[in-house]
C-alpha cells in the first residue's frame, strides 16, 4: 500500500478502487479523502449518473423506507424537513454531497468491473473493466477493493412467469424498468406485490388513475410513520445542526433497533398490537385478517412504513383496493385469480421483487482460483474470509443501509491507515473452526432473499463471523475494537493461499 497513485481518469495503479457511486460508493469517497489522504482512489460507476439506486428507480413516489436521519451519512446529517424522503430529493443530497467534498471529481463513469484477481506474488488486484458507453477494455492494478454495489441486479428486477402475459392487452411494466411517459390517470391499475415498493406504488398511483388494486398472494406487516421527525423538531429547536443531526440520527437507530429487538421477543404480543394499529386505520369491517396479517412473525420479513398512513387512506377514500389471493393467469382484460374473479386492468405493475448480484456479478479469483463468495464466511459483515485486501459495504435488513456502511467505510479506513503506517501490503480474516458456519449472512425470510440464498456468503455462530444486524453490536465491533483482532491476518510481501484456504471446509 502506500506507493504512488494516478489521476482517476488513467489506467495504471490505484491504493483503492471503489466499486459503484451511489449512496455507500459516495460515502466511501469522502472517508478515503478525510481519513486516508495519502492513499489514490477512483469510484468506479457503471451507469452513466451518480446515485445508485435513487437514481435508477423512477416509479411514482419512490421514497426511502427508513428515516432519512439515519439513511443520511453521519458526517453530513440530513437537514431536510422530511423524515421519509422522496427519491428526486434524496438523490439530490447524495449529489449535493459528492459535490461538496470533491468526491464526484473521482467518479469514472461508465466504467463496469469485470473481474479481479488477487496476485499473491505481487500482494495486489489486477482489475479488469469495460468502458460501458465505447466496449473498450481497461487494465488496471488495485491495492483494495471496496465494493459499494450492493446485492441486487441493477439490469432487471425479479419477474416471475406468469401464465398468460402474453394475452394482455394492457400495458406490463415493472418497477425497476418504469417508463417516462407512462401516465395512469383515468386507469385501472392493478399492482402486484405486497412489499415496500408496492405500498409506495398504490397510494401515490391512485391520486390520479381511476382506481388502483393491490394484489397480493399474503400480506406483509405495515404500519404509519409520521412523515417528519418530532425528535428531530425538539434537537434542531435545543441543539446546533451538527450535534441536532447526531443526536437526532442516534435517537432513530436506537428507537429502530428497539423496535426489532421487540418484536423479535415478543412476536405474538407485538403481532397483536401491530394488527391493532392497522385496524384504527381501516373502515370498520375491513377484513384486516386476510389482508394485514401475516403468517409470519414480524421482522422475519423486512418491515414496510407509510408516511401518515397514505395506502391506509387511499382505502378509505375508496381510491384503493385489496385483494388477497394467488394469481391463475393473466387475461386480455387484467388478471384471473385463483377464486374466479377477474381484476380488470388498463395497467398492471409487477412489483415483485428484487433480482440479488453479489459483488455486482465480477468474476472475482484469487491467484486464479475463483473465488465463489457462498463457501466463505462473512467477517464483520463486511469482508470474506480468505480473501484479501476486499471490503464489501452492506447495509442492514432491519435499519438503515448507511448505518452499517458507515461504519464499514470507517473500518476500512483504519484498515488502511495500519497497513499504511506498519508497511504492509496484504490483511485476510482467517477462520480455522468448520463448525462455526450457520446461515446466510441476511437471514431474512423474504422471498427475493431466499430465491438467491445459495449466492450469498455464509455467516457463523459466533464473533467475528456473525452478522447480528445491531447498530450497537456493530459500532463496538467495528469502531471500538483494533483492526489487529488475531482473526484479520496481515503480511509485507508475496504470499501464495492455496485453494483450500479459499473454501470452507465440509461441516
Amino acid at each position: 500500500m502506500g506507493e504512488a497513485g494516478v489521476e482517476a481518469g488513467d489506467t495504471g495503479h490505484l491504493d483503492v478502487l471503489v466499486i459503484g457511486a451511489g449512496l455507500s460508493g459516495v460515502g466511501a469517497g469522502h472517508y478515503l479523502q478525510t481519513e486516508c489522504p495519502w492513499a489514490s482512489y477512483a469510484i468506479f460507476e457503471a451507469r452513466d449518473a451518480i446515485g445508485g439506486t435513487w437514481d435508477l428507480f423512477r416509479y411514482p413516489g419512490i421514497r426511502s423506507d427508513s428515516d432519512m436521519h439515519t439513511l443520511g451519512y453521519s458526517f453530513r446529517p440530513w437537514d431536510g424537513e422530511k423524515s421519509i424522503a422522496d427519491g428526486d430529493s434524496i438523490l439530490q443530497y447524495i449529489k449535493d454531497t459528492a459535490a461538496a467534498s470533491g468526491v464526484d471529481r473521482h467518479i469514472r463513469f461508465n466504467h463496469r468491473v469485470t473481474a479481479a484477481n488477487w496476485s499473491s506474488e505481487e500482494s495486489r488486484w489486477r482489475v479488469t473493466a469495460e468502458r460501458t458507453d465505447t466496449g473498450e477494455v481497461l487494465h488496471l492494478t488495485v491495492g483494495f477493493l471496496f465494493s459499494c454495489s450492493g446485492y441486487y441486479r441493477y439490469d432487471h428486477g425479479y419477474q416471475p412467469e406468469f401464465a398468460g402475459v402474453a394475452d394482455f392487452g394492457g400495458t406490463l411494466v415493472h418497477p425497476q424498468a418504469w417508463p417516462e411517459n407512462l401516465d395512469v390517470t383515468g386507469k385501472r391499475v392493478v399492482v402486484i406485490g405486497s412489499g415496500a415498493t408496492a405500498v409506495t406504488l398504490v397510494p401515490a398511483l391512485a391520486r390520479s388513475a381511476a382506481h388502483v388494486t393491490m394484489l397480493q398472494r399474503s400480506p406483509s406487516y405495515i404500519a404509519s410513520l409520521p412523515e417528519k421527525s418530532p425528535a428531530a423538531k425538539v434537537f434542531r429547536a435545543l441543539l446546533p445542526a451538527k450535534k441536532a443531526g447526531t443526536a437526532t440520527k442516534w435517537f432513530h437507530a436506537l428507537m429502530t433497533q428497539g423496535f426489532y429487538r421487540v418484536c423479535r421477543r415478543y412476536p405474538k404480543q407485538m403481532r397483536r398490537l401491530l394488527t391493532q394499529g392497522v385496524k384504527r386505520q381501516l373502515p370498520p369491517g375491513f377484513d384486516v385478517d386476510t389482508h394485514f396479517t401475516p403468517k409470519y412473525n414480524p421482522w422475519d420479513e423486512r418491515f414496510c412504513a407509510v408516511p401518515n398512513g397514505d395506502l391506509f387512506a387511499a382505502i378509505r377514500d375508496g381510491s384503493a383496493s385489496i385483494v388477497t389471493d394467488h394469481i391463475e393467469r393473466f387475461t386480455e382484460r387484467g388478471v384471473r385469480v385463483q377464486s374466479g374473479a377477474e381484476l380488470d386492468a388498463d395497467v398492471i405493475v409487477t412489483a415483485t421483487g428484487l433480482q440479488l448480484l453479489f459483488l455486482g456479478g465480477i468474476d472475482v479469483s484469487v491467484d486464479g482460483v475463483k473465488v465463489n463468495p457462498a463457501d466463505h464466511l462473512t467477517y464483520k459483515g463486511m469482508m470474506l474470509e480468505g480473501v484479501p485486501n476486499l471490503a464489501i459495504a452492506i447495509g442492514y435488513t432491519n435499519a438503515s443501509w448507511t448505518l452499517k456502511c458507515d461504519l464499514t467505510c470507517d473500518y476500512v479506513c483504519r484498515l488502511l491507515n495500519h497497513m499504511h503506517e506498519h508497511g504492509l501490503r496484504r490483511c485476510a480474516a482467517r477462520n480455522h473452526d468448520s463448525t462455526l458456519v450457520e446461515g446466510t449472512m441476511l437471514g431474512l425470510t423474504s422471498g427475493y432473499i431466499q430465491r438467491s440464498a445459495h449466492l450469498l456468503p455464509k455467516q457463523g455462530a459466533s464473533y467475528p463471523w456473525k452478522v447480528h444486524q445491531s447498530y450497537l453490536r456493530d459500532y463496538r465491533a467495528l469502531k471500538m475494537t483494533p483492526v489487529d483482532d488475531g482473526f484479520m491476518e496481515f503480511g509485507s510481501g508475496p504470499a501464495t493461499l492455496g485453494a483450500d484456504e479459499l473454501t470452507l471446509a465440509a461441516t
